[in-house]
């Protein structure tokens, strides 16, 4: 990871942390679920938001109040209004988009839930994807959602990450290994 993403990301899961233990204090998980979801969708649908978070040419004060009638007029939550008033003020409203990811996380690990990630050489089927998730539940504990992709390079199989942890079961990465038992032996 580079460094100004790793930097990003630091900055994003302290702003999460402690917007995710305010709204846990103050009763207001569902309010904060409202606003991440709110907020995901506009960082997706607006270039004009994207090019507000990124762009240095406004001052602290312009940002802030840009940035709060954006959240007053999405029907944001005070806490988040807050902690985006807070992001312009402190030049920090790049990492809105690491900060609404982190705050998804923190979200469905209170809910007991789980996103792993999978790739595929073929698209799943609805079935195949069903059984994954069942399977994947009972090794972790928790609710798994599945986060497909699709990646003809792994040629067959799948790969599957789920927090730290990965499982590679695609023919590239055993074909790999032999290629490299191989060199070893001659």
């Amino acid at each position: 990871m580079s460094e100004p993403a790793s930097i990003s990301g630091g900055i994003a899961v302290r702003y999460a942390t402690a917007v995710f233990e305010l709204a846990k204090e103050s009763n207001a998980i569902a309010a904060l679920e409202g606003d991440v979801a709110t907020l995901s969708s506009a960082l997706a649908e607006s270039d004009d938001l994207k090019a507000l978070i990124t762009s240095p040419v406004y001052t602290r004060e312009e940002l802030e109040a840009a940035i709060k009638a954006i959240a007053a007029k999405a029907g944001l939550s005070g806490i988040v209004t807050g902690t985006l008033g807070l992001m312009a003020q402190n030049r920090r409203l790049f990492v809105l988009p690491q900060l609404v990811a982190k705050l998804g996380d923190l979200l469905a690990e209170a809910r007991g839930e789980v996103t792993a990630e999978v790739t595929s050489a073929k698209a799943l089927t609805k079935t195949q994807t069903t059984k994954l998730a069942k399977t994947l539940s009972e090794k972790f504990g928790k609710t798994v959602n599945i986060n497909a992709t699709v990646d003809e390079a792994i040629i067959g199989g799948l790969v599957v990450k789920v927090g730290s942890k990965m499982i590679d079961t695609s023919i590239a990465s055993k074909l790999n290994s032999l290629q490299n038992a191989m060199k070893e032996v001659g």
